[in-house]
């Protein structure tokens, strides 16, 4: 048996931390009302306040995944050739 993850939509998480912050309510009690996990809101909370226009991204575009890979191919590429830069400079080194 498999556990699939549930899936929030982003106004779901918006609407829940709003109702977090309006209804004086505390949060366990808002996750069981939500039938949502223990410490869920505060990281929905925690994320919207440190991206707030970009907070829950969701499951990305397809441009999102392409420049995704693009950049760890970068990488990959940036450090095949800092080993190579290495190399060179170990074998052009003159025995004495």
């Amino acid at each position: 048996m498999t556990n699939k993850r549930r899936e929030y939509t982003k106004e779901f998480k918006i609407e829940a931390i709003q109702l977090l912050r309006n209804s004086g309510k505390s949060a366990r009690e808002i996750e069981d009302d939500l039938d949502i996990g223990k410490g869920v809101l505060y990281r929905w909370k925690r994320e919207l306040s440190d991206t707030d226009i970009q907070a829950f991204p969701g499951k990305g575009t397809p441009r999102d995944k392409e420049l995704a890979q693009l950049r760890k191919d970068l990488a990959i590429v940036k450090e095949e050739r800092d080993i190579l830069k290495k190399a060179v400079a170990i074998f052009s080194k003159t025995k004495r």
